[in-house]
């Protein structure tokens, strides 16, 4: 069973529940309005706004702990970036009356903390290119100790509580923690959580692997070879960010690839894109390495220093996922 008592528990499904539910807000308000990051990536009011709310709560709960986490205030402290500043602090005012904007960015910034031997890991919204065409994105939040991911928290706003596509429904909130499996629950109340299981699908023909509608950060073309070899010949589940893996934790799905794009061959993993969903993976039964089979090192620093890509599966086909990987040429 899942215990829910432990403090760190508690804190992690507050600030997951409390900021998937702004971004949605914040969605429906027409207010995800665009920037650029230096990597031409999009990033939203959500981005910083979540960040702050789950950054303050943490620096309440938990104050010595450091927070690993994918946005920078610098654009927002930009004279032109204070009207989005403005709006972002509006947004968080929602949840921390006392927020003004000096407190924001400092909130935001609080993720700029090197990993530690302990240390919370976020991706404020993941999937930001999902969340804007209002496909499927997550609020990704996990707790790393001695380099191994001891919680995981997602919040799938688009998800229903059995992890089906439910776009605009009530949401799902999926929960990993090290030694009591990977459990989902309602997304917006204290409901009941059931256990998740991976499918017993062993046959690569029968595989259904989960697949990002965005192109531009992985191998297209090296994904179909290696469907061709497995002879898969189930229709892919397209859907973005770690709210696959809840996918594949709840049996919706047995491969995953996170292959190097040709355009960003030395392209190396951010652990905020991994760390909840990786979790999730392995308590539901899965297993989760990186292309050559090593698992995942998160302590590396902010980035998967030492892997280079990611496989996902459910685990009976990951043998057979590697043998592909080996005989199909990038």
């Amino acid at each position: 069973m899942l215990d829910r008592s432990s403090r760190e528990l508690q804190v992690a499904l507050d600030a997951v529940r409390n900021t998937a539910v702004l971004a949605r807000t914040i969605q429906r308000a027409d207010s995800a309005k665009r920037l650029t990051k230096s990597d031409l990536s999009p990033v939203t009011v959500a981005d910083f706004a979540a960040q702050a709310v789950v950054a303050r709560m943490l620096e309440q709960a938990f104050p010595r702990d450091a927070l690993v986490a994918e946005e920078r205030s610098d654009s927002l402290r930009m004279p032109e970036g204070a009207e989005t500043l403005d709006l972002v602090t509006g947004f968080v005012r929602e949840l921390a009356p006392e927020a003004g904007n000096a407190a924001v960015c400092e909130w935001i910034d609080r993720g700029a903390a090197d990993p530690a031997d302990r240390f919370w890991v976020l991706d404020p919204v993941d999937g930001t290119k999902g969340y804007l065409r209002g496909g499927q994105y997550a609020v990704a939040f996990a707790l790393v100790e001695n380099g191994q991911v001891k919680l995981g928290v997602l919040g799938c706003p688009n998800l229903a509580p059995d992890c089906t596509e439910d776009i605009g429904g009530p949401g799902a909130v999926v929960v990993a923690v090290r030694g009591q499996g990977a459990w989902a629950g309602p997304m917006m109340n204290a409901g009941d959580f059931v256990p998740l299981k991976v499918s017993n699908i062993a046959d690569p023909v029968n595989a259904r692997v989960l697949r990002s509608h965005e192109a531009a950060h992985t191998n297209v073309g090296r994904i179909d070879r290696l469907v061709e070899y497995l002879g898969v010949q189930a229709e892919p589940v397209r859907m973005d960010s770690q709210a696959k893996y809840a996918v594949m934790a709840v049996g919706g799905g047995e491969l995953l690839f996170r292959l190097l794009s040709p355009k960003q061959p030395d392209y190396v993993e951010k652990i905020w894109d991994q760390a909840a969903g990786s979790i999730v993976i392995e308590e539901a039964g899965g297993r989760i390495t990186d292309l050559s089979g090593a698992p995942l090192d998160f302590a590396q620093g902010r980035r998967l220093e030492k892997n280079r890509g990611v496989l996902a599966s459910n685990g009976l086909l990951h043998e057979k996922a590697l043998d592909a990987l080996a005989h199909v040429p990038d």
